[in-house]
């Protein structure tokens, strides 16, 4: 099924920075960014054990608990199991992100893409979250960033496992849709391969932003719209550096990133808009995309996400991104009916 019937609006609220991702956020700050987004219309909701070790679970699950079932969809994933043992979190092992959640609970984390393992993992999720069920799974990180050679490995493992076990929730109308969360192209692109059932839809964060969009475009995003296979659109606010702050790929932005994120700025205050407009009505344009779901961690932030949606992006500064050759030539832009 298309996703696009299920998810209540284009734009979600991505939780991964309410599992203390690069800071420890305090619980009633967690909980008041939350409500705030239900108070201003947001009804999707994403996240994942892995934020925090089942914090931005938990988080979520308290403030949604009270709030009618029926009016709002939720997604998680699977792919890692959270055990009640304990270990370091600034010791884990997460590929390129490093200590990305070292602020999280100390809970272990395992990997685990098998049909059981997913099981369970949908079963944990249920409690944290305070629901009785999900509307949409995606299967987490089977991609280079996390496991590196590797990942055809793991990848393998969820084809046999975590997809099959999905592919029967969806059928046995237990969840309405599954697909993969990843950050990155490749994945998606040998999932499209497949011939066997095929996920509703994709969760790819990072890689349809205005700092990185050429590969996706190339090949991911014409073949997903072929096969009807939606794209929602995490992180795009490229971890932040997009937003007002210094994260690029989870990490401290690089010279190049910052000064390519300067150029950005400047073209829109000449255009009188800000970045955040640019950003989000950027990634939505594309047809192929359903949704994009931003993270915050500060309650203000949501009207600023709604407000960014419907400002007015004049056609001469899509323009003069593709003329300064910022973004592709053949990017779709919002405006381009209109010029």
């Amino acid at each position: 099924m298309s996703i696009r019937s299920l998810l209540p609006g284009r734009i979600g609220f991505g939780t991964a920075p309410l599992g203390n991702m690069f800071r420890a956020i305090p619980d009633d700050e967690a909980a008041a960014t939350v409500q705030a987004a239900w108070d201003q219309g947001i009804r999707y909701f994403d996240t994942a054990p892995l934020y925090g070790a089942g914090l931005a679970e938990i988080r979520l699950g308290d403030v949604l608990a009270d709030k009618p079932r029926d009016e709002y969809v939720l997604s998680t994933k699977v792919g890692r199991v959270i055990l009640d043992e304990v270990e370091d979190p600034a010791s884990r092992e997460l590929g390129e992100k490093g200590a990305l959640f070292e602020h999280g609970r100390p809970n272990k984390i395992i990997n685990d893409y098998s049909a059981d393992a997913t099981l369970r993992s949908v079963e944990d999720s249920l409690k944290r979250l305070k629901t009785d069920r999900l509307d949409i799974v995606w299967v987490h990180d089977i991609a280079q960033d996390f496991y590196g050679d590797e990942w055809i490995a793991r990848f393998e493992s969820a084809r046999t496992g975590a997809f099959r076990a999905l592919t029967r929730l969806r059928d046995e109308g237990v969840i309405k849709a599954w697909g993969l969360g990843v950050n990155k192209v490749e994945p998606l692109e040998t999932t499209l391969d497949l011939e066997e059932p095929q996920p509703d839809a994709f969760l790819l964060a990072g890689r349809y932003t205005l700092l990185d969009h050429s590969r996706a475009l190339q090949r991911l995003l014409p073949a997903a719209a072929e096969r009807g296979v939606d794209i929602v659109v995490g992180g795009p606010y490229s971890s932040g550096i997009l937003a007002g702050g210094n994260h690029f790929e989870y990490a401290e932005a690089p010279a190049h990133i910052v000064d390519k994120v300067g150029r950005i700025k400047g073209l829109a205050q000449e255009h009188g808009i800000g970045i955040k407009s640019a950003a989000l009505q950027f990634v939505l344009a594309h047809p192929a995309v359903a949704a994009a779901i931003p993270g915050a961690t500060r309650p203000g932030r949501i009207a600023e996400d709604l407000a960014a949606l419907t400002q007015d992006v004049p056609y001469a500064f899509w323009k003069a991104l593709r003329e300064q050759r910022i973004i592709a030539h053949d990017a779709p832009v919002p405006a381009e009916d209109a010029a």
